[in-house]
């Protein structure tokens, strides 16, 4: 009578690298994401030999934290802010306006000084300072 063991074979599946294949397809498919954007539209634009640069005039148009308004550093009140600007800009409603105001004021006063172009239509540029 021959002697039966009580041990049988088990599989094993080695997975020290398993951790390694999943951080690499987590990194590749975190790649892929950031690069994929649906909200781009892809074509070809046209090329120049000569790129000229405009000299237009940007007016400015700044606020500050004690809510006073300046047009080109002449300060307006807000009532009499949408006539000056009209007549800063005349006949050339393709004139930008540079709007520079403070980060923690209301958004509401951000609104009320866009709600002028917008009556006019008129080009509103916010300014911001380039983050650290």
């Amino acid at each position: 009578m021959p002697i039966r063991r009580n041990k049988r074979f088990e599989a094993e599946v080695a997975t020290s690298s398993l951790s390694d294949i999943m951080f690499f397809l987590l990194l590749f498919f975190l790649i892929i994401s950031t690069l994929a954007n649906p909200n781009v539209i892809k074509m070809t634009l046209p090329k120049a030999k000569n790129n000229e640069k405009t000299n237009k005039q940007l007016i400015s148009l700044s606020v500050t934290e004690e809510k006073r308004f300046y047009l080109d550093k002449q300060e307006v009140p807000f009532d009499k802010l949408e006539a000056e600007l009209l007549a800063k800009i005349g006949d050339n409603k393709e004139q930008a306006v540079v709007v520079r105001i403070p980060y923690n004021l209301q958004v509401q006063d951000l609104v009320d000084v866009l709600q002028i172009g917008v009556k006019n239509n008129l080009k509103f540029v916010i300014a911001t300072s380039a983050s650290k």
